[in-house]
C-alpha cells in the first residue's frame, strides 16, 4: 500500500471516522466555499487538494478530498483568522484523520500540517474552487461475482523490475528504456526477469472520448513497450480501481474496459492494480466485485496480460483473488529497504502456502536487493526467502550501478530456479528456535529446497537433521557457495548474523 507516497498535504493519519451527511451549501465568505490546493507534478498535471468548507458560528464542517483520500467529515473550530479542522475517514477496518490549522489572508486559506509528530509543519495555499469541483464521483454499483476464466499466464512466478522501489515519481521513458538496456545486458533478462514494470505517476489527464492518456514524462507509451520488446523483454504497467492513483494520478474508475483496451493497443503485458482511492467508493468486502471487473476487462481484449492485484492483503485476498482472474496478490503493506520490515513481511507468509500455485501467486512485495539498506548478508536472507515462497522476484534497485556482489545476488541462477520451479508449491517453515529457522520446499523433481535462516545478530550453528524435516538426503549442494557438501544423516552449518545457507537436498 502506498501511503509513503503522499504529498505534504495529505498527511498526519492517525485515527477515527464518522459518517455525516454533506453540509448545506453556504455562500461563499469566509471559510464557506470549495477550496483547491494545486500542485504542479512538472510532468503537465497537478494534484488537487479540495477543501469543502461550511462555518458557522466557531464551527467547521465538510469534506476533505486530497490524492488518493476522501475525508468524509470534518470536524473544526475556530475563526478566519485562527482554525483548526481534522478530516476523518474509514479505511476498512480502520479509520484515518489528517489535522490542518490555518488561516485567511485576503482570498487565499493558509493550511499548514506535519506527517507526524517528528516531522516539520508545511504550508499549502488554497484558493477558491468552482462549486462541485473535485467532488467524489457518483458511485458505480460493482458487477455480480463470478468466476473469471484463468488467463494461462504466470505459471511461474513473475520475474522482472519494478520502478517504484528506486524512483518513485521520477521514473520516465528514458529510465525505463536504460533499465530495459540493462536487463537485457547484464543476464537479467537471459535469468529470466522480463517484466519492465512502471507504476504509478505516467498518467496524463482523459482526452474527449474518456481515453486515458499518459504526461509529460512517457510521451508515447506504444514506442516504448516496442522498445522494450525488441530487447526480448515485456512491459507493465500500473492503474486502480478508484478514481485516483495512490499518489493521485488519474485511476481507472468508470473505464475499466477502456483502459484496458487501451493497455493492450499499447502492447502492455502486465497490470498492477491498487486499490488505494477505490476505498472512497468501495467497502472491502467488495474488492472481490471490484477486482473482476478488470479481470474480465484484461481477458476481454485477447491480449495476454498478467494481473497482479495489489490491496495489502484486505479481505483475505488469497483465498479470492484467483477467482478474479489474478496471478498475484499482494499479502501485506509495503516493503521497506530495511532488515525489520523485510523479516516482518517475509516470515510471515508461512500460513498462505497452500493458496499458492502455477499461475495464482502470493505476493510479499517487491525485492529491495541494491537499494542500500541492508547488508549483502540481509540481502541473500532477501532473496532465499522470496524463492522458498515462490514469490514474484521484482527487481527494485538501479540496475545500471549494481555493484558485482548485487549482481550476483539477484542473478543466483540456482537459487532462481527454486523460486521458478515448476511443481509451484510455496515453502513453509519446518523448524524454529529462537532466531534460528529452517524452512523447506518441496521441488518437482522430488527434491527439497532446505533454508537455514538465522534472524539473530551474532553468528548462530543451524542443525538440518533430514529425517525430523522428512527429508531423504542423498546429495545436497549449498547453492549460495555453489558446492557440493556431505548430507550425512543431518547438516550442520554456521549461519551468519541475519543470514542464511540454502540447500537443494535431493533424495
Amino acid at each position: 500500500m502506498h501511503d509513503r507516497r503522499l504529498p505534504a498535504i495529505a498527511a498526519l493519519l492517525v485515527g477515527a471516522c464518522a459518517h455525516h451527511p454533506a453540509p448545506l451549501p453556504t455562500p461563499d465568505v469566509g471559510l464557506n466555499g470549495n477550496w483547491v490546493v494545486r500542485q504542479p507534478m512538472g510532468d503537465g498535471t497537478s494534484r488537487n487538494s479540495y477543501f469543502a468548507l461550511t462555518q458557522r458560528g466557531d464551527s467547521i464542517g465538510g469534506t476533505i478530498r486530497t490524492t488518493q483520500f476522501f475525508y468524509r467529515t470534518v470536524i473544526g473550530a475556530g475563526t478566519a483568522d485562527s482554525f483548526q479542522i481534522t478530516g476523518v475517514m474509514r479505511d476498512g477496518a480502520s479509520e484515518r484523520r489528517a489535522t490542518y490549522t490555518g488561516k485567511l489572508v485576503g482570498d487565499t486559506l493558509h493550511l499548514f500540517t506535519r506527517r507526524n509528530a517528528q516531522s516539520p509543519m508545511t504550508e499549502s495555499k488554497a484558493v477558491r474552487a468552482p462549486a462541485g469541483e473535485g467532488a467524489m464521483p457518483a458511485r458505480i454499483e460493482p458487477p455480480a461475482r463470478h468466476a473469471v476464466r484463468d488467463n494461462g499466464l504466470a505459471r511461474t512466478p513473475p520475474m522482472g523490475w519494478n520502478s517504484w522501489n528506486k524512483f518513485a515519481g521520477r521514473v520516465d521513458d528514458a529510465a525505463v528504456r536504460a533499465m530495459a538496456d540493462a536487463m537485457a545486458s547484464n543476464g537479467m533478462r537471459d535469468a529470466g526477469y522480463v517484466y519492465v514494470n512502471i507504476d504509478d505517476t505516467w498518467e496524463g489527464e482523459r482526452d474527449a472520448q474518456g481515453n486515458i492518456t499518459t504526461n509529460r514524462k512517457f510521451p508515447d507509451m506504444k514506442a516504448l513497450a516496442d522498445y522494450v520488446h525488441a530487447k526480448g523483454l515485456k512491459l507493465g504497467i500500473y492503474s486502480s480501481p478508484g478514481p485516483n492513483t495512490c499518489a493521485g494520478y488519474e485511476g481507472s474508475y468508470g473505464h475499466e474496459a477502456q483502459d484496458a483496451r487501451t493497455y493492450a493497443a499499447w502492447g502492455i503485458d502486465y497490470l498492477k492494480y491498487d486499490w488505494c482511492g477505490a476505498r472512497n467508493i468501495y467497502t472491502d468486502a467488495e474488492m472481490p466485485a471490484v477486482y473482476q471487473k478488470m479481470g474480465d476487462a484484461l481477458l476481454a481484449t485477447g491480449r495476454p496480460i498478467v494481473y497482479s492485484l495489489c490491496q495489502y492483503g484486505r479481505e483475505d485476498v488469497w483465498t479470492w483473488g484467483a477467482d478474479v482472474g489474478g496471478n498475484l496478490w499482494r499479502t501485506t503493506g509495503d516493503i521497506r529497504d530495511t532488515w525489520d520490515s523485510m523479516t516482518r513481511i517475509g516470515f510471515a507468509q508461512d500460513s498462505l502456502a497452500r493458496f499458492a500455485k502455477p499461475g495464482h501467486w502470493n505476493d510479499p512485495d517487491m525485492l529491495e536487493i541494491g537499494n542500500g539498506g541492508m547488508s549483502a548478508d540481509e540481502y541473500r536472507t532477501h532473496m532465499s526467502l522470496w524463492s522458498i515462497l515462490a514469490a514474484p522476484l521484482l527487481a527494485g534497485n538501479d540496475l545500471r550501478a549494481m555493484t558485482p556482489e548485487i549482481r550476483d545476488i539477484l542473478l543466483n541462477r540456482e537459487v532462481i530456479a527454486i523460486d521458478q520451479d515448476a511443481g509451484g508449491k510455496q515453502g513453509a517453515r519446518a523448524w524454529q528456535d529462537g532466531d534460528r529457522e529452517i524452512w523447506t520446499r518441496e521441488l518437482a523433481d522430488g527434491s527439497r529446497a532446505v533454508a537455514l535462516f538465522n534472524r539473530g545478530d551474532a553468528p548462530a550453528s543451524i542443525t538440518a537433521r533430514w529425517a525430523s524435516l522428512g527429508v531423504r538426503a542423498r546429495q545436497a549442494r549449498d547453492l549460495w557457495a555453489h558446492q557440493d557438501v556431505s548430507p550425512g544423516s543431518e547438516h550442520t552449518a554456521t549461519v551468519p548474523a541475519h543470514g542464511v545457507v540454502l540447500l537443494r537436498v535431493t533424495r
